[in-house]
């Protein structure tokens, strides 16, 4: 864990300029500092690879100790994921506190989480990493796993550091599944209420809060700074044709997220993957903002949602020098230019979402008081029937309906759906 008080430590920075991978130090410079860090030194060397056992060649090597020894440097980062073993001899060689890109980025959800949920998903994320990092000789658990353990003098020592860490993994995981069904509940009452869900989804500080706060007047954390949100949050969006959908922000995306990051962090990016509508947010005054596209695109991928409906929305359009000349044809995916800030383009993008979202009815199931005739006649009217029983209950009737009549019916007659079929029924 770095230190985040007043205190910062001292680091020095580290990547391989690699064939076909150009090392750039920028925005793990803007990571050391997120995680309260102060980077004191910068060290990139070309190689066709990296050395198995140091990552760095050996006068690299050299020389970074000789940097730290002129900066007073407590650590080295290295923009990669390392080797157990390449940790353990960049260590003994310069003696710093070695981390790599993935522990630094756990780091920083580490102090970001603010939710219990959050909490238990960091702490599975850590005991990720620590796992294959035990080893006899005395890894300091204290330091990679959230406090778990201590340090392991030998075999038997390690191989119940080991067991330990997966038992907790399982308890944490237990906890995580129970707060997910939770959040299952929740979805599906949105569903049932008529509210489709879109999902903001983006780089690292590209705005995602900050246009959520914009879009449903809410007062959501948001700040200039990397991870400022972890946890996801949901508020309702009244459109311009009197829909109302289901928001959520997400957690922002990063190149090379960390895949313990990913799998630990499952449940709560599911939120996407049930989403029906994306709003891909982009930081427009970042230079870098179309490799930040691809990041993202990439992980989309590996959430199994980049075939999802997607709008790109240009955020921070009040730091262009013209938007007007901004709008190439970035994406295949709607397009459109706004600015959190200062609300231009907000209305815009409402619409664009109205026009976006899934025209396909919706299967849902209604059980009835047998006196509540005029709601049946109204389904039958309104939508398809496909099924209609009359039970002790009262009268079951399963129709296709569209969100906003699901929301009408809702309204008018006082009357939810008792079963609501996530799936869409495409059959017009």
């Amino acid at each position: 864990m770095l230190n985040s008080d007043t205190h910062k430590d001292k680091a020095i920075i580290a990547a391989l300029d690699l064939p076909g991978q150009q090392a750039d130090l920028e925005e793990l410079a803007a990571l050391v500092d997120a995680a309260g860090a102060e980077v004191v030194g910068e060290v990139i060397q070309s190689r066709p690879k990296p050395d198995p056992a140091t990552y760095f060649g050996s006068g690299k090597v050299e020389e970074i100790a000789t940097l730290a020894t002129a900066t007073d440097a407590s650590m080295l980062i290295v923009d990669s994921e390392l080797a157990p073993s390449q940790i353990r001899n960049l260590e003994d060689q310069t003696e710093l506190h070695v981390l790599d890109r993935s522990q630094l980025i756990i780091d920083i959800f580490a102090q970001r989480a603010r939710t219990y949920e959050g909490r238990l998903q960091v702490e599975i994320a850590q005991l990720a990493y620590a796992l294959p990092r035990l080893t006899g000789r005395g890894t300091e658990m204290s330091r990679l796993g959230g406090g778990i353990g201590t340090r392991g003098p030998g075999e038997s020592k390690l191989e119940y550091d080991r067991r330990r860490i997966r038992e907790r993994m399982r308890e944490l995981r237990k906890e995580v599944d129970e707060i997910k069904r939770h959040r299952d509940l929740l979805r599906a009452n949105r569903v049932r209420r008529g509210h489709p869900l879109v999902c903001l989804v983006g780089y690292t500080n590209a705005g995602k809060s900050t246009l959520l706060n914009a879009l449903t007047d809410a007062e959501i954390f948001a700040a200039d700074m990397l991870f400022a949100t972890l946890d996801p949050t949901t508020r309702v969006l009244a459109l311009p044709d009197g829909q109302e959908v289901a928001i959520t922000d997400t957690v922002g995306f990063i190149s090379r997220l960390p895949h313990m990051l990913v799998d630990a962090f499952h449940a709560t990016l599911e939120e996407v993957q049930e989403s029906d509508l994306l709003l891909h947010v982009v930081d427009t005054a970042n230079e870098q903002f179309p490799e930040q596209m691809n990041s993202v695109q990439t992980v989309l991928e590996e959430l199994k949602a980049s075939d999802k409906k997607q709008i790109v929305v240009f955020n921070k359009a009040d730091l262009l020098p013209d938007p007007t000349q901004f709008l190439p044809p970035f994406s295949d995916h709607p397009q459109i230019i706004v600015s959190a800030h200062t609300g231009a383009g907000l209305a815009e993008l409402k619409q664009l979402i109205a026009d976006q979202l899934p025209d396909a009815p919706q299967r849902v199931t209604y059980l009835l008081p047998h006196s509540r005739g005029e709601v049946v006649s109204w389904l039958h009217r309104q939508g398809e029937v496909v099924a209609q029983e009359y039970e002790a209950e009262g009268v079951r009737v399963v129709v296709d309906l569209r969100y906003a009549q699901i929301r009408q019916a809702a309204k008018q007659f006082d009357v939810l759906p008792a079963e609501g079929v996530l799936e869409i029924n495409n059959a017009e």
